[in-house]
């Protein structure tokens, strides 16, 4: 089966490479190993920043409305330090004239709204069709299925993952490290007919849980909540439903001081807007990743790697998806420019946009689990002189996410 490129991978970066190519008019089939009935579950990339959303309507004019008319941009940030208010900001709704910084929503809403544009583009998919390699050569790719199936087109598009199929058949290795210890993330559904939370809230050293740092980021129809473990923690311990069910009412509060939005206490919860055990949807663990692929394309510039299949980043500033996106519509800009100059510089651009994200990421981790004494007694210090010196708060508020600005199109949000 031929076209003009094929893409592998159907999450949000892989149909937002197959919209791009589209929106340039070239001819796209995208393999995705899971059936077209698959369910996506859990939460998973929340964050659709304004540059992101700014690409995909220039790939389909309306998108961008369309994800930010179902997804929420909510108004208040709050940080919290073992339990007493350093920080809190309330900024004013959008006006309604242009994109708004960013909306929130779950990652499985945003593959409906780009599957239905990729649908609406022609984009041509294959479901059931997992790959387990590729040729390359200087007049295209064959790509392969573990049926024996093969796909031919002048280019290839690995938006396949952190297990690329197509990264490791070409050889390239990733670099870079794991963080130590694991996060649980939880998505909690708003509790029926409760007004839902306006607020993030980060909560450093929460009292309630040991002081394990817990944040919690709304989005349409529900909250997720990320609770930091320690090294030592076992995953049995904080990372499975039941035990989850034990901790999560602890920093969920149903009303109280502390789940109130805009006053001090140990909670992250909404007040009455905040859902409980009985609302929770889905609970996963992760490890920080900060590795970035030492080629973003292959020798013969035919295969090019876009997403997880080329960089893996911790999720606190929103980088992983958002970058992702910035690299499909690179991606395909360089192929229908069809030489390849263009393909070298789309590697060159994205792998230094990849390396400084996994930069600000190591930044952000020294701040999130400190190893240095220096370090815990900066945020010590900090904490306490916020009420007098508001620069310490907000200080404490924006160093979980990294430094935002750098290379283009590439920084994290201070969520």
């Amino acid at each position: 089966m031929s076209a003009q490129v094929v893409v592998v991978g159907a999450g949000p970066v892989g149909l937002s490479a197959a919209l791009a190519l589209r929106a340039h008019g070239l001819a796209v089939v995208l393999l995705e190993a899971d059936p077209k009935d698959r369910e996506r579950p859990g939460s998973r990339a929340l964050f659709v920043h304004r540059e992101s959303l700014a690409l995909l309507d220039g790939m389909q004019p309306g998108l961008a409305a369309e994800l930010t008319s179902y997804g929420r941009t909510w108004q208040t940030r709050r940080t919290l330090y073992r339990g007493r208010e350093v920080y809190s900001r309330t900024f004013p709704p959008p006006s309604g004239k242009g994109l708004p910084p960013f909306t929130s929503l779950r990652q499985v809403d945003t593959e409906r709204f780009l599957r239905a544009a990729c649908e609406r583009a022609g984009v041509e998919f294959e479901w059931d069709a997992r790959v387990i390699g590729v040729r390359a050569t200087e007049s295209g790719v064959a790509v392969i299925g573990e049926d024996g199936r093969e796909w031919h087109g002048g280019y290839a598009i690995a938006a396949d993952g952190a297990r690329s199929a197509l990264r490791r058949d070409l050889g390239i290795a990733m670099e870079g490290s794991h963080g130590e210890g694991f996060h649980v993330v939880v998505d909690v559904a708003d509790a029926p007919g409760a007004e839902p939370s306006s607020a993030r809230v980060f909560h450093y050293e929460h009292p309630a849980v040991g002081g394990r740092s817990v944040m919690r980021v709304p989005f349409t129809g529900g909250f997720q909540i990320d609770l930091q473990c320690h090294d030592d923690d076992a995953r049995e311990e904080y990372g499975t439903q039941e035990a989850v069910r034990r901790w999560l009412p602890s920093v969920v509060e149903d009303g109280g001081a502390g789940g109130s939005e805009g006053g001090a206490g140990s909670g992250v919860g909404s007040g009455a807007g905040a859902g409980g055990v009985d609302q929770i949807l889905w609970v996963s663990t992760y490890r920080f990743q900060h590795q970035v692929a030492a080629s973003f394309t292959d020798p013969g510039r035919r295969v090019l790697l876009v997403g997880e299949a080329a960089h893996l980043f911790p999720p606190f500033g929103a980088r992983g998806m958002n970058s992702g996106i910035a690299d499909a519509a690179a991606a395909a800009a360089a192929i229908a420019a069809g030489t390849p100059q263009a393909v070298d510089r789309f590697a060159e651009v994205r792998r230094a946009a990849a390396l400084f994200n996994s930069a600000a990421a190591s930044t952000a981790l020294d701040h999130l689990r400190p190893q240095r004494r220096i370090v815990r007694v900066k945020q010590r210090a900090a904490a306490a002189l916020a009420p007098v010196l508001p620069w310490c708060g907000s200080w404490l508020e924006h160093a979980p996410y990294g430094p935002r600005h750098g290379a283009p199109a590439v920084a994290g949000r201070k969520y």
